[in-house]
């Protein structure tokens, strides 16, 4: 189905093509899983997983005008039943859900080049929100520097490069 994104802002959806890749290498982890989109954008990737069988899904979104398109995207879709939207800054949104569920699969796709993907891993790095056997993927440029991984207590299971941008998969060790 064809999402509706936010036009004239600084929003890099992700191609048809990436997401396709993407998800099938996701696929073993989705079906039934809680999955969790921070830096959701228009929702495009948690509204996949949901379409793939996610049992839920939580965006989470600072831009207002970002926030109004996830719902208006997961009505459309039909797939607000299985979703809630969290209203923030990753960190702040992560530090609100801890002692909740852990996520099967954690997604973000921060703004490039802020280092808002390393501030997110290092709170991720002793909280309790990643399942034991789940999976954490960051979209970010292809420059973006991760040897802070290891010292974080990350491993590298897969990196994929799809010209400018890429997806890192990371399990905690």
């Amino acid at each position: 189905m064809p999402l509706r994104t936010v036009k004239g802002m600084d929003v890099r959806p992700t191609t048809d093509r990436t997401k396709e890749t993407l998800f099938n290498i996701l696929q073993p982890w989705i079906p039934g899983s809680r999955f969790l989109d921070l830096f959701a954008g228009s929702g495009s990737i948690g509204i996949e997983a949901l379409s793939r069988g996610a049992e839920c899904a939580v965006f989470v979104e600072k831009a207002r005008a970002s926030q109004d398109l996830i719902l208006e995207n997961l009505e459309f879709t039909k797939l607000i039943g299985g979703a809630k939207l969290e209203k923030g800054d990753a960190v702040s949104v992560l530090r609100k859900l801890e002692g909740a569920d852990p996520f099967d699969v954690i997604f973000m796709d921060p703004p490039f080049d802020h280092g808002l993907e390393k501030d997110v891993l290092e709170y991720l790095s002793t909280s309790s929100l990643p399942a034991e056997d789940g999976i954490i993927v960051v979209e970010a440029s292809p420059k973006t520097d991760f040897s802070y991984l290891p010292e974080m207590g990350y491993s590298v299971v897969k990196e994929r490069v799809y010209g400018r941008s890429q997806h890192i998969f990371l399990r905690k060790n």
